[in-house]
């Protein structure tokens, strides 16, 4: 026989092996299917075919209460079931975006109707998976490093335990930066039980550590609204354990003690607040004479507008709409809606990029600067239907509405970033003529009758945090900020504060910045005796009245 021939033949053979193997692979898949409608262990499907794909149904998210509703029932545990798949049941997500690296795979059940113990035989707490504390620890370390000032702040005072017997109870994000504040707050004598302020934002890694070392924590990413009031009660009402102190992201915690345990309520020391949001229902309490605590306005310290809010949202704008979307933003129309601190860092950025930016806003101090910064300010109506992009960010309600959304062209993205979930009418969009398509996680395509799609991130609740992650070195300056508030707040005499809203004293903000000054090897010039005498000002600061806008 030719080696041509030979050569033939064994190719032959070898398809026919093929062949057969392949048939093995289906009839062993089909068995397998078939054992798996009759309770076989999943483990070997799973291993058998790690290469196909599996999804699980998500946990859709429906609009927080208002402020009338009523908060003392709950669900039960099929109506929460029923409640978290209001939208529709074809949309898939494992909650887990960028900003959170657990494992899709996780166990579909809600945390709640589980019973988890840490490694201390504790089982007071509620998060997604208390087997990720490792990876989570990982995650907390990996902040410690660019949060040196907060480090060098619990280093300092941590022998003097200025917050020895402190109660507090936290309802902020819950995240690697996050939870260094809460554990620097352990360290300075604190006892904290936590809950989070955003549904999607919660690193569930991240909870796990916090509850290992034992921190109560409540919360996970993919909370329904029901999980979200519910784990808010956790952290308040528990026996043998009454809070002194609040720190508040966003009013929902003060708002749920003052109306469910005002007797609790009036016996807080204080409230620290640090959004937008909190800050206008602090205000409105203390003007209708119903705040009967001193409270601890952090959102407009200069350390958390100046660096935060402006910063912090300059960078991580961009990162929200790249990870979700992969938009390209040169020759993109943007329309910023508000001119804050938050508003600038966005247009900043998306100008940097060669975005067409255009301004709304209400305020004319505002609209003025955003025209000196050569951006064009217009009215939302005017420029509705030739928009590629929105970012709300007003700390507002019903910024678009839903007769702007019909309005807006095809594939057009829709997004927030301020605090709170009601400056995109979001609710509007959940009626019958339109389709829910979830595409991406944190990303749904509302489809109308037409076949026009609208691109809604997050579900209109705070773009960067819920879709990507924010720089830890800006917000080591907020939660500096926050600890010092705490502190203040707490070791205050009598009489100091009363039951209102305080801003930061300006010494404490010069404090914080001059303990991060240390990161750039910054070195500030010091005043001479007859320069001091010549400003009127102490050499060590304050250097800037309470009245001066930076």
């Amino acid at each position: 026989m030719s080696d041509t021939a030979g050569e033939a033949k064994l190719e032959v053979k070898q398809a026919s092996k093929e062949v057969k193997e392949s048939e093995n692979v289906a009839e062993k898949y089909s068995a397998m299917t078939v054992s798996k409608n009759s309770d076989m262990n999943m483990g070997e499907l799973s291993s058998a075919f790690s290469a196909v794909p599996t999804h699980k149904p998500v946990k859709k998210q429906i609009q927080f209460v208002e402020d009338k509703q009523e908060f003392s029932r709950f669900p039960t545990k099929a109506g929460r079931r029923s409640l978290s798949r209001s939208i529709s049941q074809s949309s898939t997500d494992s909650y887990s975006s960028a900003a959170s690296y657990t494992d899709s795979s996780d166990d579909e059940t809600s945390p709640r109707d589980r019973t988890q113990v840490n490694s201390k035989g504790s089982s007071d707490f509620c998060v997604k998976n208390i087997k990720q504390t490792e990876f989570g620890r990982r995650e907390i370390e990996i902040a410690e490093q660019d949060m040196s000032a907060l480090i060098s702040l619990r280093k300092r005072a941590q022998s003097e335990k200025p917050l020895a017997g402190a109660k507090i109870v936290g309802c902020t994000h819950i995240t690697a930066q996050t939870a260094v504040l809460i554990e620097t707050l352990v360290a300075l004598g604190a006892q904290c039980r936590w809950t989070a302020c955003n549904i999607y934002s919660t690193q569930n890694e991240v909870a796990a550590a916090l509850s290992e070392t034992g921190v109560a924590v409540f919360a996970w990413k993919g909370e329904s609204e029901d999980d979200f009031w519910w784990c808010i009660d956790r952290c308040v009402n528990t026996e043998g354990w009454q809070p002194n102190m609040i720190l508040d992201d966003g009013g929902d915690l003060t708002h749920w003690m003052y109306k469910k345990y005002p007797n609790v309520f009036k016996k807080i020391r204080g409230i620290v607040e640090e959004s937008v949001t909190g800050v206008h229902r602090l205000y409105q309490l203390s003007k209708a004479g119903k705040l009967c605590v001193p409270a601890m306005n952090v959102n407009d310290s200069v350390t958390k507008q100046k660096f935060d809010n402006l910063y912090c949202c300059r960078e991580s704008i961009l990162d929200g709409l790249k990870r979700t979307t992969d938009v390209m933003f040169g020759g993109k129309q943007v329309v910023v809606c508000g001119y804050g601190e938050v508003g600038k860092g966005c247009c900043a950025a998306l100008k940097a990029l060669g975005s067409i930016v255009y301004i709304t806003e209400i305020d004319p101090i505002c609209a003025l600067q955003a025209c000196m910064d050569g951006f064009r300010v217009v009215k939302l109506n005017e420029i509705i239907r030739h928009i590629d992009v929105i970012i709300t960010c007003t700390g507002n309600k019903n910024v678009v509405t839903r007769d702007q959304l019909d309005r807006m062209k095809n594939g057009s993205i829709v997004c927030n970033m301020g605090h709170s979930n009601t400056e995109i009418d979001v609710a509007s969009l959940r009626t019958p003529e339109l389709t829910w398509e979830r595409v991406r996680s944190q990303v749904d395509h509302i489809i109308w009758p037409d076949g026009k799609r609208v691109i809604l991130l997050a579900e209109g609740r705070l773009l960067n945090l819920s879709c990507s992650t924010v720089p830890t070195f800006v917000l080591s300056i907020t939660a500096t900020t926050q600890a010092l508030a705490l502190i203040e707040l707490y070791n205050a005499p009598e009489g100091r504060y009363k039951q209102d809203v305080y801003l930061l004293p300006k010494k404490m903000d010069e404090y914080v910045a001059s303990l991060h000054l240390a990161t750039f090897d910054a070195h500030l010039t010091e005043l001479s005796d007859e320069q001091a005498k010549y400003l009127g000002l102490h050499k060590n600061g304050p250097f800037k009245p309470n009245y001066y806008r930076y």
